[in-house]
């Protein structure tokens, strides 16, 4: 062992430091132990439990030489530099379009106070008043000028439809009156280009005249008879006189049942419509006798003896 100290200096100066270093140790612990002992018999029991609370640590020193040479390689080494920070970037600012828009409440609305419920007395005697006479007075006044007013429109309006009635039954009379002398100028042309003229009874004889008269007046009254459908509300043997006005042609333009006619308004009616069914009355052949103006009295047999 000798000549390996000899013949390796290093290694015999690691043992020595070695055994120096183990003496060291020893040394300490016991001077440690000794303190150790020392306090445990000086200090009160107060400090004890407070020294109980926490361990004793043990440590051992050790020199740079004493260490591996890994550990020292280590040691001598720089030492890595430490990885800088990642500074992260501030969030922008959200986008204005982005923001939630605020939600504005509307405004409360205060209720009205409640109205409190009149006092009975005052819908007593609302109730009277409503109940007076002159109350119903003024409601019956109002009343009946309301009707008055509705009644003034509904008789304006009732002129304006006879006035429309009159015009349009003017233009009809006019028309028809036009018709009937276009058709009279076209038969006595055609009289004229066939050399003959209608029969007329000879000047001078006024039994003829009047005979033909009457004869003119039962063909109207056969003409019309023919279209009278007679009620039954119509009594046996009553007469009845009609207004008939008519154009030259026969055209009746107007029929009025007189007012001293006692038959009632369906006989009446039924009368009326008899004579413009019978339009164009007779013509062809009582030129002479023709008249505008014919008043016909009728009698609820004369069907009856017609249709015999």
């Amino acid at each position: 062992m000798n000549a390996d100290r000899r013949g390796n200096p290093q290694a015999g100066r690691e043992s020595s430091t070695g055994v120096s270093v183990a003496v060291l140790q020893a040394v300490g612990l016991h001077l440690g132990l000794l303190v150790l002992l020392w306090v445990g018999v000086d200090l009160p029991r107060e400090s004890v439990d407070e020294a109980a609370r926490g361990e004793a640590v043990s440590a051992d020193l050790a020199t740079a030489s004493e260490l591996s040479a890994s550990m020292q390689r280590a040691l001598r080494r720089d030492p890595e530099p430490l990885p800088q920070p990642i500074v992260e970037p501030e969030p922008l600012p959200p986008d204005p379009e982005d923001l939630p828009e605020p939600v504005i409440e509307p405004p409360v609305e205060e209720l009205p106070p409640p109205v409190p419920d009149p006092a009975p007395v005052e819908q007593e005697h609302v109730q009277r008043d409503a109940d007076s006479p002159q109350v119903a007075d003024v409601d019956r006044e109002q009343e009946q000028k309301r009707k008055q007013v509705e009644q003034a429109e509904l008789d304006a309006q009732r002129r304006r439809m006879e006035a429309l009635a009159e015009i349009r039954r003017q233009r009809e009379i006019a028309a028809r009156e036009r018709t009937m002398a276009e058709q009279r100028a076209q038969q006595l042309n055609d009289a004229r280009t066939t050399g003959t003229a209608p029969t007329r009874p000879p000047p001078g004889n006024p039994d003829s005249r009047s005979s033909q008269s009457a004869a003119y007046s039962v063909a109207l009254k056969d003409a019309i008879t023919r279209q009278w459908t007679r009620p039954e509300s119509i009594q046996v043997g009553v007469p009845c006189q009609v207004r008939i006005r008519q154009i030259p042609g026969g055209e009746v333009v107007e029929v009025q049942v007189s007012g001293s006619c006692p038959y009632d308004a369906l006989g009446k009616r039924s009368l009326e419509a008899a004579v413009l069914k019978a339009s164009p009355l007779p013509y062809a052949g009582f030129e002479d006798a023709f008249n505008r103006d014919v008043i016909l009295t009728f009698r609820p047999e004369d069907v009856d003896d017609l249709r015999r």
